[in-house]
């Protein structure tokens, strides 16, 4: 079942609010991604909100993770990062105003006092939480020995309800939810605040979120009417599970988005199974980005648990490595081969790589399969050769290349058609099939067992060093 989201009217304005005490994951990159195009869908705002207040687990390096990872999605935002943590000034301010308006009031119940009061409520089987006990009492009463803490003077009757763009109405009893803690006896702000306040001072008209914070909401929502400010819209979007359906982890892919870029995924992939969790256009499987600003909206996301599935992924990321620009691609994928050569690409090597793309990229599934598809074109003679290759290089291989050799030195035009009219008439001579001289030679060409097509191989490496290549495997006895 969908919901129908009626188009809103004020300029839309969206956040991201991730907690650097992590890196950017799966979840949180969706998040980010449902948040960007519900703004752009609608000509409206996306904000960039680190909410940094947990000053013993937010670092730096996650920040940097963050915003490293958002960039590599291709998810701008508008204006400049806006850090929570320097904004607890005005976080106090609102509490402070709130006892004012008596909205809000000083509780003096120590530490002992309230672990008393939660052990008696376990004792006997009640819910725990805070009894009110300083809600309506005279602030002269109060012990000079204990700081207070500043709480929210919530409504004890009636219910709150959130009419969620997702979830639809949900409504939780007002009696419920305690007089949560607004401004610590140190006078820092608690996250609870800090949300409500910066939600309103950034104009947030639309907050979507995963629906681990539902409960959250509704003791936001008290606090945001105490105030007498305007009503955000709410969007809880259902949590990601594994493709098994359990609860995601390291296992499904759980992994910080930097990973899948050092795994050789592309951002337009990710993005495109990000998109495809949980929000659905029809039949549709590949969306680009501009058809997504077009037709996305809240209502077609799901109400239950979508599933990650890292071969989903690795066949959407298949097809963006097919559908790509050679010349980005080649880009792209020179890290990973320089890292696998542990030396710098040469711009004759870059210009061979760019020449056979179109081949290369046809059958890889990552820019690392992509990087070990180019590596035949780049490695220094003699090529080291791998277990499956060095199978096919016994006697008769070795006897069958001294063959190919003798016949391609002959040749004096080197391309494809000249060379496949040769090594076939080789094969018909020897009563052979291609495949039975092609397998060898492509081991001595590649040191490999796969590769493009040998006639693509030979042309892209040329006369000579095919040639070379092939006369390296007669003369090092001991494969490398």
């Amino acid at each position: 079942m969908t919901i129908n989201t009626p188009s809103p009217v004020a300029p839309v304005v969206t956040r991201f609010a991730p907690s650097p005490t992590g890196f950017l994951h799966i979840g949180g990159a969706r998040t980010a991604l449902f948040n960007y195009l519900f703004a752009k869908h609608h000509g409206g705002t996306l904000h960039l909100r680190i909410e940094d207040t947990d000053r013993s687990r937010s670092t730096p390096e996650a920040i940097a993770a963050i915003i490293e990872g958002l960039a590599w999605l291709g998810l701008d935002h508008d204006g400049e990062v806006v850090y929570q943590f320097a904004r607890a000034a005005r976080h106090a301010e609102v509490a402070h105003a709130l006892v004012a308006s008596g909205h809000a009031y000083r509780c003096y119940a120590s530490i002992e006092e309230l672990d008393a009061m939660r052990a008696a409520q376990k004792a006997a089987h009640a819910p725990q939480r805070y009894d009110g006990r300083w809600r309506d009492r005279d602030p002269a009463e109060a012990p000079s020995s204990v700081k207070p803490v500043i709480r929210l003077k919530a409504p004890q009757t009636g219910a709150t309800t959130i009419h969620d763009l997702v979830q639809g109405a949900v409504t939780v009893e007002n009696a419920v939810l305690d007089d949560m803690v607004l401004l610590r006896s140190d006078g820092t702000p608690t996250y609870m605040l800090s949300v409500v306040v910066d939600d309103h001072d950034m104009g947030v008209t639309h907050i979507i979120r995963g629906d681990d914070h539902l409960n959250n909401a509704f003791r936001q929502l008290q606090l945001i009417r105490a105030m007498g400010w305007p009503e955000p819209a709410y969007a809880h979007i259902p949590l990601i599970h594994g493709a098994d359906g359990a609860k995601l982890s390291k296992r499904h892919g759980a992994l910080a988005v930097g990973e899948y870029a050092k795994m050789g995924y592309l951002p337009e992939a990710m993005e495109n199974a990000l998109l495809r969790l949980g929000w659905g256009h029809g039949d549709d499987e590949m969306i680009t980005r501009n058809q997504a600003i077009a037709w996305f909206d809240t209502g077609h996301i799901g109400r239950a648990a979508s599933r990650f599935d890292i071969k989903k992924l690795d066949n959407l990321n298949g097809h963006y490595i097919r559908s790509a620009d050679d010349a980005r691609l080649t880009a792209l994928v020179l890290p990973f081969v320089e890292a696998k050569i542990g030396s710098p690409v040469s711009l004759s090597q870059h210009s061979l790589i760019t020449k056979a793309m179109p081949e290369l990229k046809s059958r890889a599934k990552t820019l690392l399969d992509l990087a070990d598809g180019c590596l035949f074109l780049v490695r220094q003679r003699p090529l080291p050769i791998d277990a499956s290759a060095e199978k096919l290089l016994d006697a008769a291989g070795l006897a069958l290349l001294g063959d190919v050799a003798q016949t391609l030195s002959t040749e004096a035009v080197w391309d494809n058609p000249n060379l496949e009219a040769s090594l076939k008439s080789m094969a018909e001579r020897l009563g052979l099939g291609l495949g039975k001289i092609a397998q060898p030679l492509r081991a001595a060409l590649t040191g490999t067992t796969t590769s493009p097509g040998i006639f693509d191989v030979l042309t892209l490496l040329g006369r000579d060093e095919s040639l070379a290549r092939i006369s390296d495997t007669h003369k090092h006895t001991k494969l490398q």
